[in-house]
């Protein structure tokens, strides 16, 4: 797990940029706090910053070349299968020099190029140079957990794994109102696009070429695209019995993948059945296990370390449990808010970059029950999304009742008003086609809300039929009334962008690893082939990973209610943050300074925020308080 940098000159104006090398492979630091390097190679340069966990020794460093000079790459993430792979090149005459999974993937591509990651497991964003053709490519894995940004210009290319680097670099900041718009939606910018207007992330399971002579000097590729298999019955003929124990010899070979590590290694335990499942299967396979979960000593409601305790006695774990005041939450908000070099509003990163800091001071490898949900559908959207697929009389009377939640008060915050909120958005999204089902409930402002916050200047800017373009293609997936489409579109929008970032993210912050054995390539393939049956049925969400499991799991879990934690933003924005929001990031004079958003329309935000009716206003608060604290930092 590391941070990459670099840059191609197609020119002696590009070659210019050089100069930045390193600073731009410092700007990662904090991605691999272990060892810095980076390298000139005539017009190409590449940085690498490296957080060791396999092969830690100096032969495993990077940038790595091959024994002939003639190759080079910088590669961030892991290469589960690396010791197979290597298995497979022997007889090529490689005298490998070290135990690392970066000179198997070098030597790997070196043999088998691009075509031969359809063979690799494993996760990463790599920069891989062929001096004597005076080509690079790039690559990203299948499903976004590794991020790479590029930006390009007709003297220069340069690719990093955060924008940071990039702006080090010189990357030009225009901002990119589409994504603007956007990101008030959807408080993330989902790929290809960034904020700025010519910085691109590579898509999950793409690769891009780069080469001086090319009419195209820069090409996109697709290697890997996650399909549905609704033609592949070997899965669905299978009994739900047959199809439980196949999903348990996948992961448990997944799990088992993931505890190669040469350094100390544990697992983030929330004590939802993720997290516990990924805990008890590697349990099995390790003599000694640490196993790490937060509490919330001020929100009990929220407060879920009973359950992880319990899976943790079952298991026999080493057990930390950080328990965190609203204080210490508020007291990291700072650095969680420095970190970002791209707006991203997902509050939760807060509790996430508090777990990854604390967690590091024990271990340096964290493996976690990301990915499940998005895969075996796990939300009550998902719940939400199947009773509109086969609605009965509950859904109907729910749905003819819009009327009465229209004018009921709405919040987060309050059971009532809560049940209201969603009462009223499941009833218009049955009223909507899949499409426009899916983006409502993947939203959190709609597209007239968005546009309200926007100034007029920012109104000229804004291209709408492009940014309906982008949403077109984002929704592509879904075509008609299928669970797994619908699953298939959080796979590629919500799991890459939100919930795969804020993780990568916050650890990286930290210089942690995070492993996500429900994302294995085999997993997820097995999981969309599927029938919808197999995953929810009317009373229970992620039907058969609850079910694989159950055995192996306290029975406590299965009786517990689900509760998502909220960050006290309002509480906040009332108290400690009230002073930078009013005369500070949202001061009317600063506004309209600004000119990006409405002044009008902030200052009504502002008072529904401090009124006695605030609904969801500290959502919308929150958003925009993330893209001005960048603004300061990056954007103006």
């Amino acid at each position: 797990m590391c941070g990459i940098t670099g840059l191609y000159a197609f020119n002696e104006l590009g070659k210019f940029h050089m100069i930045k090398l390193a600073a731009a492979t410092d700007a990662l630091e904090s991605r691999g706090p272990d060892f810095g390097q980076h390298d000139l190679l005539d017009h190409v340069g590449l940085g690498h910053r490296r957080l060791s966990i396999i092969d830690t020794s100096r032969e495993g460093s990077q940038p790595m070349k091959d024994a002939s000079g003639r190759y080079t790459i910088v590669f961030n993430g892991e290469i589960y299968n690396y010791r197979e792979l290597r298995q497979k090149l022997d007889g090529s005459n490689i005298d490998f020099v070290s135990q690392s999974d970066t000179e198997v993937l070098l030597y790997w591509l070196i043999h088998r190029g691009i075509s031969g990651l359809a063979e690799v497991n494993g996760f990463f964003a790599f920069a891989f140079y062929d001096k004597e053709e005076n080509r690079m490519w790039l690559a990203r894995d299948r499903f976004g957990i590794k991020p790479l940004l590029y930006y390009y210009d007709e003297d220069k290319f340069f690719f990093a794994s955060e924008i940071k680097s990039m702006l080090t670099f010189g990357a030009e900041k225009q901002l990119d109102y589409s994504s603007l718009y956007h990101y008030l939606q959807l408080n993330y910018i989902p790929a290809p696009y960034t904020i700025l207007k010519n910085v691109r992330k590579l898509i999950p399971g793409q690769y891009l070429e780069v080469a001086k002579g090319n009419e195209e000097r820069v090409r996109v590729g697709t290697y890997y695209e996650l399909q549905l298999n609704s033609s592949d019955q070997s899965v669905a003929n299978l009994s739900y019995e047959q199809q439980q124990q196949h999903l348990r010899e996948l992961l448990d070979q997944s799990v088992q993948r993931r505890l190669v590590a040469d350094v100390p290694l544990g697992s983030f335990l929330s004590g939802g059945i993720d997290s516990s499942v990924i805990t008890g299967l590697a349990r099995q396979h390790v003599d000694s296990f640490s196993t790490f979960s937060i509490g919330y000593r001020d929100e009990k409601f929220f407060d879920e370390t009973r359950y992880a305790k319990l899976v943790a006695d079952k298991f026999e774990t080493n057990h930390t449990v950080f328990s965190l005041t609203n204080d210490d939450l508020y007291r990291h908000l700072h650095d969680v808010l420095n970190y970002l070099s791209e707006p991203f509003a997902d509050s939760s990163a807060l509790p996430v970059y508090i777990l990854s800091k604390e967690t590091k001071q024990r271990v340096t490898v964290a493996l976690s029950g990301d990915g499940a949900d998005e895969i075996f559908s796990g939300y009550n959207k998902h719940m939400a999304a199947y009773r509109a697929m086969h609605p009965g009389w509950q859904e109907k009377m729910v749905t003819s009742g819009l009327p009465l939640w229209q004018q009921m008060p709405k919040s987060r915050n309050g059971w009532l008003s809560n049940k209201a909120r969603q009462f009223q958005r499941f009833s218009e999204g049955m009223q909507l086609s899949p499409k426009d089902r899916y983006w409502q409930w993947a939203t959190f402002l709609s597209s007239e809300q968005a546009s309200r916050l926007l100034s007029s200047q920012s109104l000229e800017q804004l291209a709408f039929e492009q940014a309906d373009d982008r949403r077109t293609k984002w929704l592509e997936s879904i075509s008609g009334e299928s669970m797994n489409q619908f699953l298939l579109a959080d796979t590629q929008l919500v799991l890459p962008n939100d919930m795969l970032t804020k993780v990568d993210l916050m650890s990286m912050a930290n210089g942690l690893e995070v492993r996500v054995p429900f994302l294995d390539h085999e997993v997820v393939e097995f999981a969309f082939q599927l029938p919808e049956e197999s995953k929810i049925n009317r009373q229970m969400k992620k039907r058969i990973v609850q079910d694989t499991f159950r055995d192996i799991l306290p029975k406590e879990l299965y009786q517990r209610p689900k509760h998502g934690f909220e960050v006290p933003l309002l509480g906040w924005f009332r108290t400690e943050l009230k002073n930078t929001i009013t005369n500070d990031l949202l001061a009317d004079n600063y506004v309209e300074e600004q000119g990006i958003f409405d002044v009008e329309e902030i200052r009504q935000l502002k008072q529904q925020l401090f009124s006695n009716n605030p609904g969801d206003a500290h959502a919308t608060t929150w958003a925009l308080v993330v893209f001005q604290w960048w603004w300061k930092r990056y954007g103006g």
